[in-house]
């Protein structure tokens, strides 16, 4: 790490002890007494930035708590690593890297040598897109693509996944309708179920994966290769007509077959968790068209100016973080749940999990000790309605401390959808049964009993009864567009750098995950035959073994 970047952490934490005494002082108020006594809450602890207002006046805090959260960020040097991260330093410092993703949504008319790097793979892949929108775009026999399989994991199949579910109503009509599908999982059963119903002569696979070495990716993709070359042959144009790839490595892309053509590049400064902004968002272009994708890439690049230009008191994710810190580390919150009231962010929770808990699930700081304090909270949730009827009741009633966010589009259903007026009457009414539902959870959660009608009140027994305190915000968007999910999006990115400074650590690495493949790869040969000798292994891990090989004894 050179020497700029490792200077940003020797200030002193004055701040510490004054931000544990003021969550002591914190622990014994309640919502209820911070909203009586003062009046003006949501103007005051509210923001509107462009389509998107966050309402964070149900947090444990009041102005004291903000302002020494702000002190406590001034003194990790949080402008200072907002403008480092919005260069080309190599804030990655573990695997000395720069950390670019927002270069990837960059206008075409930025001047940088980087933006125009980004660009030329973006405009290839936009020919890629209309080409197979128009039809133009065939298989080995001749006939148009239909379905498009992408395969990837992790963040190279949850990101392209979770946009193309979310802006679901601007899928694009065309004349000749093309499918998107995701492949993940190691097992194959994602894929299998595909192919029965699939017609090699019309479909198209997209390998996504940032090393080309990933074995999930890869042992799905060779199974595809050998679907295809079953029924069409083992000729060059099946691979040349069938596959198309997006990675950091050219030469490995070529080794495996895949045409120069079809081979879309990304930079090792990409995490592949923020990666969907680049080519990885191939399958969100097809399902949304190139327009589209700009829209969602505008979106991202707006919110990157709010973060760098926005003072503290009006910055979205710098007041998403520390409320996150607030919540985590003195409140003693180990738990959020993301909360959206609207289906197709039906992916958004499982999302945020890799974003979130991959980046800074780290307990070693930058300067190589153990970290302070703790880092990430565990992130889980899901879509409003079905999370109401399946953990809400630990929420309202249970023995955990749990923070949450809830997300809502102002707007939803309108008569231009819809053929007959009478089906966007009624489905709106469900959007505002949606929404309703939506405030009413986030005031059962901060005000508990008084949230009840008084007459609800009189002889209620203690089962009935709800203690309330439990600190929430709400993000609402104008409507779920690609523009404003760009923003949401590139809003969470932004929140979990913003913490990572807070914590000192790296966001951009992912070690764990890397050993635990390592090793995968070192029992393999076991199970495939090749290896015979378990023991070096524990005792757990050779029991699990012969009975998998079919050598277990009582």
């Amino acid at each position: 790490m050179n020497q700029q970047l490792s200077k940003l952490f020797k200030c002193e934490h004055v701040s510490d002890q004054q931000l544990k005494t003021l969550a002591e002082q914190h622990r014994s108020i309640h919502l209820n007494q911070l909203f009586h006594t003062d009046q003006t809450r949501f103007s005051q602890y509210s923001v509107q930035f462009d389509k998107i207002v966050y309402d964070f006046s149900k947090q444990r805090i009041d102005q004291t708590v903000v302002d020494a959260l702000f002190d406590f960020a001034e003194q990790k040097q949080l402008s200072t690593w907002i403008e480092t991260l919005f260069s080309e330093q190599q804030i990655n410092c573990t695997e000395h890297r720069s950390a670019m993703h927002w270069a990837l949504r960059l206008p075409k008319s930025d001047p940088s040598a980087l933006a125009q790097q980004v660009h030329t793979q973006l405009e290839r892949m936009y020919t890629l897109v209309e080409k197979i929108h128009a039809g133009q775009y065939r298989g080995a026999t001749g006939e148009v693509i239909r379905d498009v399989v992408n395969i990837g994991v992790g963040g190279s199949d949850l990101g392209p996944l979770m946009v193309s579910h979310a802006l679901s109503d601007f899928k694009l009509v065309t004349e000749k309708p093309v499918n998107v599908h995701f492949v993940s999982t190691i097992d194959g059963s994602q894929l299998s179920d595909l192919l029965h119903t699939f017609r090699p002569e019309t479909t198209l696979f997209i390998i996504s994966s940032k090393s080309f070495g990933t074995i999930d990716t890869l042992s799905n993709a060779q199974t595809a290769r050998c679907w295809l070359e079953k029924s069409l042959g083992q000729t060059p144009s099946v691979l040349r007509c069938h596959f198309v790839a997006v990675s950091t490595k050219p030469e490995k892309m070529t080794e495996w077959g895949i045409a120069a053509e079809n081979q879309f590049l990304l930079w090792d400064w990409v995490g592949g968790r923020y990666s969907l902004w680049s080519c990885i968002g191939l399958p969100i272009a097809l399902t949304i068209g190139v327009e589209g994708f700009k829209q969602l890439l505008a979106g991202a690049h707006h919110l990157d100016q709010h973060i760098q230009h926005a003072p503290f008191k009006e910055n979205i994710p710098v007041l998403m973080g520390l409320l996150g810190v607030w919540n985590n580390n003195l409140l003693e919150m180990q738990t959020h749940a993301v909360l959206p009231y609207d289906g197709r962010l039906k992916y958004f929770a499982a999302y945020l999990q890799q974003l979130e808990m991959e980046s800074n699930g780290k307990s070693i700081q930058r300067n190589g000790e153990k970290t302070a304090w703790d880092t990430c909270p565990i992130v889980w949730g899901e879509v409003g309605p079905n999370a109401q009827h399946a953990f809400y009741q630990l929420l309202h009633q249970g023995t955990h401390s749990v923070s949450c966010d809830f997300i809502a589009p102002v707007k939803r259903y309108n008569a231009n959808h819809f053929t007959y007026a009478q089906s966007a009457e009624t489905l709106m009414e469900q959007h505002h049964l949606a929404l309703s539902n939506c405030l009413a959870q986030s005031r059962l959660l901060a005000f508990g009993n008084q949230a009840l009608h008084p007459d609800e009140l009189t002889d209620l027994p203690a089962y009935k009864q709800y203690s309330g305190n439990q600190p929430s915000s709400t993000l609402l968007l104008s409507e779920l567009n690609p523009y404003n999910l760009g923003m949401l999006i590139a809003l969470y990115e932004h929140k979990v750098f913003v913490q990572s400074v807070i914590w000192n650590i790296n966001p951009f690495d992912q070690w764990g995950v890397e050993k635990g493949k390592d090793i995968a790869n070192q029992l393999l040969p076991i199970l495939n035959g090749t290896a015979q000798d378990i023991s070096q292994l524990d005792a757990s891990t050779q029991g699990l073994i012969r009975i998998l090989l079919g050598k277990y004894q009582d």
